[in-house]
């Protein structure tokens, strides 16, 4: 175990008085119950509470009126916490759910070191934790216990990086969020980029909270590179794109490719035409053309009063992965049990296929290739290539 988490893991221990019995025992009196519950915990408030508390929230929700709310004989109740996007926060709220509500799964995380945090508490309660949002390659790896539905920022990132290189693009720069996944973004698109024979001429990281963009671009509109690649978490593209046009950038003659979080669709719309063009991958739009996701979207508008966003397939599958692994346990809430149960799991998703990598408990999904297009009047990641059941390629390569 990193040295990191064993001491986030003694931390955990002291907060709770040293009553690792506690978390022990959570999940054999929540085994007892009729009821299983989730806890779902996310930045309910703060920077990024639309984009990814909301989304997530709304999706999980709109699972459980269509699925209802009753699996393998169990009623299902779903408790829904606020933790800022605040790390100590996130453990604290993990802690009580264990404790005091005996959570039989903990869910949610909109970024990475929100997930990091309780991974130590899941691996000593051996309570499933669900990661239904946070992208950096190395979650899984932090506790037996953590499996994703959500994505990882080197599986979307080198679609972008093959598609840049045969697109003419042989000098780029990167500018990423300076924290986990965007530490992964960067290094996927630079490996890619230059295995290829291009060249990164800048590597850009901007702080995580209250970004100013504007002295950064400066720095890439005196470099001129072919392209500037760019990875900010989902909620913070508004901001980016307002400052890149602001710059000038927009007609520079750099071209700006990005992983979808920046074109994200909860906020596509309000960016206006200056996205036009944009090239991103990413395993999730609501533009996706499959019957499921026409019924999915739909059935999202009408609930949440605006189109969904990859945040919310992660949430939305997450809630899946739950339920189907309540059935084949037969309502048995044993941690090890379900993430068994977990493992190999493979299923339609409004994304289109999906499954659970049985090594790793990442997920195994389509990355798909999108231009912002006008569809009927809305901006939209209209997809054009896909590469299929992409695995996360950190893992893949050890």
């Amino acid at each position: 175990m990193p040295k990191s988490t064993t001491a986030l893991s003694r931390r955990a221990l002291l907060t709770l008085g040293g009553t690792a019995l506690m978390l022990a025992s959570a999940p054999v009196q929540a085994q007892a119950q009729q009821t299983v519950k989730i806890g779902l915990i996310l930045p309910m408030t703060g920077p990024f509470a639309g984009a990814i508390g909301r989304q997530i929230e709304a999706a999980a929700k709109l699972y459980m009126a269509q699925n209802g709310a009753s699996v393998a004989g169990k009623t299902i109740e779903l408790i829904i916490k606020d933790d800022t996007g605040t790390p100590d926060v996130t453990r604290r709220i993990a802690q009580e759910l264990l404790v005091n509500d005996k959570v039989s799964f903990l869910a949610g995380f909109g970024l990475t070191p929100l997930a990091f945090a309780v991974a130590p508490l899941a691996t000593q309660s051996k309570t499933p934790q669900i990661v239904m949002a946070a992208g950096t390659s190395s979650i899984t790896e932090q506790s037996p216990f953590i499996v994703r539905t959500s994505f990882t920022l080197p599986q979307v990132t080198i679609g972008i990086a093959d598609w840049a290189s045969k697109n003419g693009i042989k000098k780029a720069m990167t500018l990423v969020a300076d924290y986990g996944p965007g530490l992964d973004a960067e290094k996927a698109f630079k490996e890619r980029l230059t295995a290829a024979g291009g060249e990164i001429t800048g590597e850009i990281r901007i702080p995580l909270r209250n970004p100013d963009f504007s002295p950064f671009l400066q720095r890439v509109t005196d470099a001129k590179p072919d392209a500037l690649f760019v990875f900010v978490p989902s909620g913070l593209g508004v901001q980016f794109m307002k400052q890149f046009v602001e710059r000038g950038l927009d007609k520079s003659g750099i071209r700006l490719i990005a992983t979808g979080d920046v074109t994200d669709d909860e906020s596509l719309d309000s960016m206006g035409d200056v996205t036009l063009g944009l090239v991103t991958t990413h395993h999730y739009s609501a533009a996706h053309p499959s019957p499921e996701n026409k019924a999915f979207v739909e059935a999202f508008r009408k609930a949440a009063n605006v189109r969904p966003n990859f945040m919310a397939m992660g949430g939305w599958d997450g809630m899946h992965l739950i339920y189907q692994a309540l059935k084949k346990t037969n309502g048995d809430t044993d941690g090890t049990k379900l993430v068994e149960a977990m493992k190999g799991m493979s299923w339609v998703s409004p994304r289109g296929p999906i499954s659970i990598d049985p090594k790793t408990r990442d997920i195994i999904q389509n990355v798909y290739v999108r231009k912002v297009e006008k569809v009927n009047g809305e901006l939209y990641n209209v997809e054009f290539a896909t590469f299929e059941a992409v695995p996360d390629p950190v893992k893949a390569a050890k």
